[in-house]
């Protein structure tokens, strides 16, 4: 039922049932829009004399701040970025002005900064928030150029930008790749073109110790090459052997495109979707990988300004079957920089969602993550799958493996036959746990 005619909640009778086992069950039979944002269970549904479901007696629902919060009604949860002010200087008591009406639950006002994913990037929050901490701590606001606090899509500058090389070198980039191709990943299940895409997804997540993590920036550091570089390297040479050699590789990353620079300090929306797409030389080594796919990505960012909707329309393409776009890479650095912000007599932090379930937007999808601010763990990676084709074992597993192929790289565990990046190819990686070369020792010894 409709609460408050903002939001869907579902009340269930049952002694055996918990939300999440309710929301997976509706996200694989329902379209997001018709998910409950809440689920009341209760051991009687209420009924009236007449033995009708009396609605009037229903409790009303808990809202936490993410459900206050929760976009369902147009998008979801992902596609929003929050932050919240907690007033310290103006507390209100409910007790000192007699409000009983539930209006204030705590003693101190909340403050909500809301950005939508179609007006802000993640440079603009940044952005916003160094303008705001000036003009509070001024108070004025300094506007000294045309830049300051403007507010601008990226189609602005697209139509004062000469288009016609960049136009040439993308279409070249995609010369000869079939858009249809999938990779060979080792799904569990397959889905046609016309199947619903469920959200339901399979996460698995692995960090690595502090050696591992030195020894791949030393990597980059001495290559130089960034992390972004090495770490796609990496994907690239793991999906062949996953793949079962398959060497012609396409790969989607998220862009900040902001290269020009009248463009960092504008406030706007300007993530673009760059095309990664190499023919991969199977007797290569680890380090002559890593040299073209540097030379490959510096290409590409002379030239990320040319939006890939343009590419895909000049091939007369729908993006709707385009297989690379469903595998997706990303790396993500956190430095020492705060997301907090103090202003006069208040607090900002970002907004810390508690989400029942993660979404799957893509059907395979790697992120890196750098923490510079851990002791140990600095680097992990995030490998999220759809369970549509996959299973959480077959997940599990494969983020095992890409361990093993970092193990092999950047570790000096003696019982780990490592790589040698100079001479080694990359077809002598291995994707064979060590547990499972002793088992297969083991068959055939006991034959």
């Amino acid at each position: 039922m409709k609460w408050n005619d903002d939001y869907l909640v579902a009340y269930v009778q049952s002694t055996d049932i918990n939300e999440q086992e309710l929301r997976e069950h509706c996200q694989s039979h329902l379209p997001p829009y018709m998910i409950p944002s809440i689920f009341n269970i209760l051991e009687k549904l209420p009924l009236n004399s007449n033995g009708k479901i009396d609605r009037k007696k229903f409790p009303s629902p808990q809202f936490s701040l993410s459900t206050l919060l929760s976009p369902d009604k147009s998008d979801t949860l992902n596609n929003w970025s929050c932050f919240y002010a907690k007033i310290l200087t103006h507390q209100i008591s409910l007790n000192e002005n007699g409000n009983n009406n539930n209006e204030f639950t705590t003693n101190s006002d909340i403050l909500l900064i809301v950005f939508h994913h179609t007006a802000y990037d993640r440079s603009s929050r940044s952005l916003f928030f160094n303008d705001l901490y000036s003009a509070c701590n001024t108070n004025t606001i300094s506007i000294e150029d045309d830049e300051s606090l403007q507010y601008i899509g990226y189609s602005i500058h697209e139509h004062l930008t000469d288009m016609t090389t960049s136009r040439e070198f993308w279409y070249l980039q995609l010369e000869g790749y079939n858009l249809e191709s999938r990779l060979s990943l080792p799904v569990d299940r397959h889905r046609s073109s016309n199947d619903h895409r469920s959200s339901s997804t399979c996460i698995t997540q692995i960090s690595f110790d502090k050696e591992i993590s030195q020894s791949f920036l030393n990597y980059a550091s001495i290559h130089h090459v960034t992390p972004f570089q090495l770490g796609l390297s990496i994907l690239y040479a793991f999906l062949f052997k996953l793949t079962h050699g398959e060497n012609d590789l396409c790969i989607s990353c998220l862009n900040a495109n902001r290269h020009r620079t009248e463009l960092q300090n504008i406030i706007g929306i300007f993530v673009s979707t760059l095309l990664y797409h190499i023919q991969l030389d199977p007797r290569c080594s680890s380090d002559e990988l890593v040299e073209y796919v540097r030379e490959k990505c510096l290409s590409i960012f002379e030239r990320s300004h040319y939006l890939l909707k343009h590419t895909l329309a000049n091939l007369h393409n729908n993006q709707s079957n385009i297989s690379f776009l469903e595998t997706v890479f990303d790396f993500i650095t956190i430095t020492s920089q705060s997301d907090e912000l103090s202003l006069d007599g208040a607090s900002f932090k970002p907004v810390s969602f508690e989400q029942p379930f993660e979404v799957a937007k893509f059907d395979f999808m790697l992120t890196f993550i750098y923490n510079s601010m851990l002791e140990n763990n600095k680097l992990s990676f995030h490998l999220t799958c759809s369970h549509d084709l996959f299973d959480e074992i077959t997940v599990t597993n494969m983020g095992r493996r890409l361990e093993y192929c970092f193990q092999q790289l950047f570790s000096s565990n003696e019982t780990i036959s490592g790589i040698d990046t100079c001479f080694t190819s990359i077809s002598k990686f291995d994707l064979i746990l060590p547990e499972e070369t002793q088992e297969m020792e083991d068959v055939i010894f006991c034959r």
